[in-house]
């Protein structure tokens, strides 16, 4: 396909195609001429990765070339290529040495993963930027004295593990290795806030359920 048509396929504007280009986020098309290229269903797959990192989950440009780069390396594993791709994502500010409850929290953070017995989170967890934006979330708690012990996380960590297993099955639904990374990215990024609104919706309603006599909104101005 030449340029106009890869642009209409992806949803990505020429120019920003030739920005990917030059950028060498997206491998060059085969020449035909001297000022034209023909691309195919590769460069398609690439580019939807290249926008599912860049413009769904806000990855630097030098970021995502480093992520894409790493991706074709033979060697990795697909479990790998997933993490990396996940972990390219922004995380937020970690948490500062000085801070004198950050070693509580991370002591913390390790002992919750021992109790669930997350093995692989437990060997790769501490270079990992989730790992991180945990201990700082925990530091925070710590420091303005809101419950944080591992009794209390406990639950959090259990009901991630059954998120965890939804997203990997919407994943698994897309085919091809490329399609997976893509939707890992874009499914990340695009399911938090779905995440955030059903949590804030499910605890309206369990307050009424606790607090309003289990009754509606609607009961109640009648």
């Amino acid at each position: 396909m030449r340029l106009a048509e890869l642009s209409t396929r992806s949803g990505v504007s020429t120019a920003t195609i030739k920005y990917y280009l030059r950028e060498g986020l997206l491998p060059p098309g085969r020449r035909v001429t001297a000022t034209q290229a023909e691309y195919d269903e590769q460069h398609l797959r690439r580019l939807r990765l290249v926008r599912a990192l860049i413009q769904v989950g806000r990855v630097p440009i030098a970021s995502a070339r480093e992520v894409l780069t790493a991706l074709e390396d033979d060697s990795l594993d697909h479990n790998s290529r997933l993490g990396m791709a996940v972990w390219a994502l922004p995380h937020g500010p970690e948490s500062t040495e000085d801070d004198p409850h950050a070693e509580a929290a991370r002591r913390t953070v390790d002992a919750l993963l021992e109790r669930l017995d997350w093995e692989y989170a437990q060997a790769y967890g501490p270079h990992s930027p989730a790992y991180g934006m945990l201990v700082t979330a925990v530091t925070s708690l710590a420091r303005l004295g809101y419950p944080c012990s591992v009794d209390d996380l406990a639950p959090y960590a259990r009901a991630g593990r059954q998120l965890a297993v939804a997203d990997l099955d919407l994943i698994e639904r897309y085919e091809s290795p490329d399609e997976q990374l893509q939707a890992a990215v874009a499914l990340t990024v695009l399911y938090e806030p779905v995440l955030l609104a059903l949590r804030r919706i499910a605890q309206a309603e369990e307050s009424n359920h606790r607090f309003g006599q289990g009754t509606s909104e609607q009961e109640s101005l009648e």
